[in-house]
């Protein structure tokens, strides 16, 4: 069993980070425009190929393009660990306990290929 890697999207607060990481330290979670992430202002079909190169789940609020994004993906014969859409409603202590429950039930590999809509 693999361990949970996240990559948080530009538009996703890094407070949020921070909160998955005080109640799991252990959990590895990048933001685009970090070192070694993907630089801001990145486009989502170049974050899909990053994510697949070095597995990372996507979590974003982008519920209205990243479909359209995926499936030119897939439809290229490209692969992706999965993506965390974040309902724009949720608190952090939400998204936190949806993450945690998550990574606690299941294993990354479960993810792969599949859009996943929280809160479950």
């Amino acid at each position: 069993m693999r361990t949970f890697r996240f990559l948080l999207d530009e538009n996703v607060p890094h407070a949020l980070r921070n909160a998955i990481l005080q109640k799991n330290p252990e959990l590895v979670i990048w933001r685009v425009g970090d070192p070694g992430a993907p630089p801001k202002g990145t486009p989502d079909p170049d974050i899909l190929l990053w994510c697949e190169k070095y597995a990372f789940i996507l979590i974003t609020f982008n519920r209205a393009s990243i479909p359209l994004h995926v499936h030119h993906h897939l439809s290229q014969g490209n692969h992706f660990p999965g993506i965390f859409t974040l309902h724009p409603s949720m608190s952090f202590n939400e998204i936190t306990n949806e993450i945690l429950l998550i990574c606690g039930a299941a294993s990354p590999e479960e993810f792969r290929d599949l859009i996943v809509y929280l809160p479950i």
